[in-house]
């Protein structure tokens, strides 16, 4: 069970090219890259999603490729005059219209889109592959292994957070059958009081034990204890699953919430609506860790 956040860096090199490739992931639905690379090697931006696609199914992932050219592929640098006589030419007018300072300096003025430009190398971005995919498996390497150890930690606080969820089911359980004979004594309490205010000559024990019986029905937990014990075994396999869990997860803790609520709902014992308070919270809690799983 793996969580989707973390970050993984790689480097490689060879012929003079070396690559950097760092990758940040964060929370996301499904798995979303954004790619980061220099244009002239935009060709390459197909693989490196074919390759997290493969490798991750989940996460907003960040992808920074840098790269340096040490060989004798270089690039021709030349200056751009057409261009640069536009701009000249659009920036003094625009001085003139609107009574602007033209302070122009050539740092700026060759910081201007495609004023400097560059031939393209006589290298194939092809055969660049190899060194970037490299780069990238490292990083990928260390992005899986870091998103491991914390989806590790927050196995370790949904155990933690399950058995304090099974233990809460297990006192709604012991207090369930309580409640209608709490209710039975209360009920046959208020009638004996009836009649003998009323002088009535005896109990109706019939209406007695109808009211008892649709007390019980509205009241009966049973089958939300049973699913919320299914589902607690359920959740505690799938976080020890080697697959990616977490739309599972998100599914189960829909379920799990369902039937608190429900006991919520059905409670008429203080205890019991306490006690499936403190469910939901935990459970709140569970469905929190889960927007951070795979």
């Amino acid at each position: 069970m793996n969580s989707m956040t973390g970050f993984g860096r790689g480097e490689a090199e060879k012929d003079g090219f070396s690559f950097t490739v760092e990758l940040k992931s964060v929370n996301h639905r499904y798995l979303e890259s954004s790619i980061r690379i220099h244009h002239s090697l935009s060709v390459l931006e197909a693989d490196i999603r074919r390759v997290l696609k493969d490798r991750l199914s989940r996460g907003k992932v960040d992808v920074f490729v840098s790269y340096q050219n040490h060989s004798d592929a270089q690039g021709q640098i030349w200056l751009n005059r057409a261009n640069l006589e536009g701009y000249l030419k659009a920036l003094s007018e625009a001085s003139e219209q609107y009574q602007l300072e033209n302070d122009l300096k050539l740092s700026s003025v060759l910081s201007l889109p495609d004023v400097l430009e560059v031939d393209k190398a006589s290298w194939d971005p092809e055969e660049l592959r190899p060194i970037l995919m490299d780069a990238l498996e490292q990083a990928l390497a260390g992005l899986i292994r870091m998103r491991e150890e914390e989806g590790l930690n927050i196995r370790r606080d949904f155990e933690e957070k399950l058995d304090e969820l099974a233990g809460c089911v297990e006192q709604v359980a012991e207090r369930a059958p309580e409640v209608v004979r709490s209710y039975q004594e209360k009920l046959y309490q208020r009638m004996q009081e009836y009649v003998d205010e009323t002088k009535v000559p005896k109990l109706d024990e019939g209406r007695l034990e109808t009211e008892i019986t649709i007390f019980a029905d509205r009241c009966c937990i049973d089958e939300e204890i049973t699913r919320l014990r299914s589902h607690i075994s359920q959740y505690r396999k799938i976080i020890t699953s080697k697959e990616a869990v977490g739309r599972k997860l998100d599914f189960l803790t829909q379920e799990l919430n369902r039937e608190a609520n429900t006991i919520a709902s059905k409670s008429n014992d203080l205890a019991v609506t306490q006690t499936a308070l403190q469910m939901k919270n935990l459970i709140e809690k569970i469905r929190e860790q889960v927007q951070n799983i795979e």
